[in-house]
């Protein structure tokens, strides 16, 4: 008897030592996942100082979520994860997203890249509408481009044109093509 106390003992030690064995967290189901993905996307894009100098991402593990990329102003950065707690069935949220230094230089950068890239009569058309589809980051003179294009041809005249603004240090061009794969 006094053996199966103790082994009844260690079974209940076990189970509350090692994580998942005694209570498992449900996976949500692809439905759930596919409304919250594209709740946290809507919310994004509403949030009223969002503008293509800034670049949020996010990943959703289950029902947490984690933000990440980079704004101007950190009340960007507050008003994301405040938007993001109040969708239905958020668990966590994961605020990762980095608050660029004020700089001066990189405001100037961020105009001039602006005009060349949106300005240029074959990307014009990117430019139409509240959220534009091609995000400029700066961060210390140095460039990111993010977000989506048409074609690879527009992928690289964004490239060619970011890279004549003078004071660039270097562009990293993360533009993205429907049906292409990433480079």
């Amino acid at each position: 008897m006094p053996v199966q106390s103790l082994c009844r003992s260690l079974f209940l030690i076990v189970i509350f030592l090692v994580p998942g064995w005694a209570q498992k967290t449900p996976q949500p189901s692809p439905k759930f996942t596919q409304r919250v993905q594209k709740q946290i996307t809507h919310e994004i894009l509403m949030l009223p100082y969002y503008d293509e100098f800034d670049v949020i991402g996010f990943k959703l593990d289950g029902y947490n979520v984690t933000l990440f990329g980079h704004v101007i102003h950190a009340t960007l950065k507050s008003d994301a994860e405040h938007a993001i707690k109040k969708i239905e069935g958020v668990e966590k949220v994961n605020n990762q997203i980095e608050v660029l230094p004020p700089s001066p230089f990189d405001d100037r950068l961020r105009l001039q890249l602006f005009r060349a890239i949106y300005g240029y009569p074959a990307l014009q058309r990117y430019g139409v509408g509240s959220n534009r589809p091609i995000h400029i980051i700066v961060d210390h003179g140095h460039v990111t481009l993010e977000g989506v294009v048409d074609n690879t041809g527009d992928r690289n005249i964004v490239n060619i044109r970011a890279n004549q603004v003078p004071g660039v240090f270097s562009v990293t061009n993360n533009l993205q093509v429907p049906g292409k794969k990433k480079r």
